[in-house]
């Protein structure tokens, strides 16, 4: 299948792309390089540097890729950030995803979304399932929610299968690839960050939260395994949301012994006030994924996935 993935050389997209070229596809990858790097993208995909917000570039992109498929994982990410600059998030993750929608409309099959759990907001319950209410608490989740809803209507427009992946805690790396985020903020790297040297302390925010320990609970999904999860999406037929998550969660406490564990070190903690709006517990119901696309994860114990990562 001829296959454009936009942000193919961050750290999803790359290991997709690498997934995909050992498939036999035939990939041809768009990014900026804004937050990826171009030693990301895997040999074998044909590579265009550019922001997907160009027209004139989707259209010489389209005409030259022809496409059957659109994996779309350009975007921004920071959940922060996006308080203190929502605008750059409706333009990054909603028009420009609706430019791409767009463009798409002539001869593309299938568009699959890189989604988030964000949608959900503060879950009512757990695990969540892909019928829980879409209630986002930050412009982070509110632009992916606005591209999911434009994908909902242009499904229904036009009968082309949309797809939206809501990842909850994508985490480790491929034997090539991994996370290399210019402004990091995910606990893992963090943690395995400090563990270097490259930090002197890991900030832990909030230790009473209402679960065992005290401290946040996520679930936290590797990265080959929500690549797997991609390919399986394009097969024909398959639309609609999936939650991509291990269905249970280790607290911030686990991730932080898992990491010395695996790392030899002892990490220091500095222990912060909770942040306003982190909800106590994350995980995924991921039955739906299981019995619609034939998948589940096959990284399930937090250290394996530390250990890849590290």
């Amino acid at each position: 299948m001829r296959i454009l993935v936009t942000g193919g050389a961050g750290y999803v997209g790359s290991v997709c792309v690498e997934r995909l070229l050992a498939e036999g596809h035939t990939v041809t990858v768009v990014d900026d390089l804004s937050e990826g790097h171009r030693a990301a993208v895997a040999l074998g995909a044909e590579f265009c540097i550019g922001n997907i917000g160009d027209s004139a570039l989707l259209d010489a992109l389209m005409a030259k890729a022809r496409p059957e498929a659109v994996l779309h994982f350009a975007g921004s990410t920071l959940v922060g950030e996006s308080m203190e600059n929502p605008l750059k998030y409706f333009q990054n993750n909603t028009a420009n995803g609706i430019a791409l929608l767009q463009a798409a409309a002539a001869g593309v099959e299938k568009f699959i979304f890189s989604s988030t759990c964000a949608v959900y907001g503060e879950p009512e319950t757990v695990p969540i399932a892909e019928t829980a209410p879409r209630r986002p608490v930050n412009p982070y989740g509110a632009s992916k929610l606005m591209m999911e809803q434009s994908m909902e209507w242009q499904a229904q427009a036009t009968g082309m299968d949309c797809v939206a992946l809501r990842y909850f805690n994508a985490a480790g790396a491929s034997e090539n690839f991994g996370e290399h985020h210019r402004h990091e903020t995910h606990l893992i790297p963090c943690l395995l960050q400090t563990a270097l040297g490259q930090r002197e302390s890991f900030s832990l925010f909030g230790t009473d939260h209402p679960t065992p320990d005290g401290t946040c609970i996520r679930d936290y999904i590797h990265v080959s395994d929500l690549a797997a999860a991609h390919a399986l999406a394009l097969r024909p037929g398959i639309s609609g949301p999936f939650n991509l998550g291990r269905g249970h969660g280790d607290s911030v406490r686990e991730v932080i012994a898992a990491c010395c564990e695996v790392t030899g070190q002892k990490i220091s903690i500095e222990e912060k006030p909770a942040r306003e709006g982190d909800p106590p517990e994350l995980v995924a119901a991921a039955a739906k994924a299981s019995a619609e696309l034939s998948w589940k994860a096959e990284h399930t114990d937090i250290r394996k996935i530390v250990e890849t990562a590290w």
